[in-house]
């Protein structure tokens, strides 16, 4: 039986490293974000499909949750002696990924091929695929205007206040046919959507009006980990983002957009056991419920999470 997982970066990158290393999980793919992709420096990045990449790898920086690890920074600081822009963190390692991406994309390459021989090149069994080809973009409506995701979360740290999102290109964009063929899949058992940022990290995939319709036509079940334990977000600004939006920051907050933004695509919702009261509430949104420790702190809790996803 096979399952896809759709991630965004550091909590999805984890679960993903969960059920790839759990036997059993079958044949994986795992749907990538490219909202958050953007070029800087001449340089074609793709912040969220390196985080899955080098996390399937085992060469992730597990303290900075972003980069490879044990990495060198001489090319970013010869740039700042020279005067350049330094705001985005490049690490010497970590530029490689990007030259050869770039000039493969520049060479005619598709960005699911480009993957596809990054991935093979780090030795990762799974599959592992962009949502799509084609410009899909993150911009973050703030009160001091409208901003470019990365300068929002890199440039300015997340600090302008959030009023919503614009997910640029995805009426145009076309989701790749491999990505629709892991959905249309008869064996398929599980889709799950990763403890991820809903709003920068989910939503720009499932404003593609091709992926809601292969998800929700797909045989297997809708399987969403909330990314909120407590009133914090494992990882990022989803909880302050939750509140300046005017969500319970919570697991509920998280669990009430999707039955919003997405109605009837998410079958079940897994929560942290200390939000175990949040359950009836959720139930309410027509999502069965399910509570367990989703705080992945080691390797072992990841592939502890995937299995249990796996008998939920």
């Amino acid at each position: 039986m096979s399952r896809v997982l759709l991630s965004g970066g550091v909590g999805g990158a984890r679960l993903c490293d969960g059920f790839y290393r759990e036997p059993g999980a079958g044949p994986l793919t795992m749907v990538v974000n490219t909202g958050d992709d953007f070029e800087h420096l001449g340089l074609y990045i793709c912040p969220d499909i390196d985080s899955v990449l080098y996390t399937l790898a085992g060469v992730g920086d597990r303290e900075r949750g972003w980069g490879v690890a044990n990495e060198s920074w001489t090319v970013l600081e010869r740039l700042g002696e020279l005067g350049g822009d330094t705001w985005f963190q490049l690490g010497d390692r970590d530029l490689a990924t990007h030259l050869l991406r770039t000039e493969r994309l520049r060479r005619g390459d598709g960005l699911t091929e480009v993957v596809e021989t990054l991935a093979r090149r780090m030795d990762i069994r799974a599959t592992v695929r962009p949502v799509t080809d084609q410009p899909l973009r993150t911009y973050v409506d703030t009160d001091e205007g409208v901003l470019a995701f990365q300068d929002y979360f890199v440039r300015r740290r997340c600090q302008p206040a959030v009023r919503g999102f614009d997910y640029r290109g995805a009426a145009q964009a076309r989701v790749n046919l491999a990505v629709l063929g892991a959905f249309a899949a008869d064996d398929l058992e599980q889709i799950v959507i990763c403890p991820s940022n809903p709003f920068v990290s989910v939503a720009p995939m499932l404003a593609l009006p091709a992926l809601s319709e292969a998800i929700m036509s797909a045989a297997g079940p809708v399987v969403a980990v909330s990314p909120i334990v407590g009133d914090r977000a494992l990882k990022g600004p989803a909880a302050a983002m939750l509140e300046q939006l005017g969500y319970p920051v919570n697991a509920l907050g998280v669990a009430r957009y999707y039955a919003e933004s997405a109605p009837g695509l998410i079958d079940a919702f897994i929560i942290d056991d200390m939000d175990v009261a949040l359950t009836t509430e959720i139930e309410a949104l027509h999502m069965r419920c399910g509570h367990t420790d989703i705080v992945m702190r080691s390797d072992a809790d990841r592939r502890r999470l995937a299995r249990w996803i796996m008998e939920f």
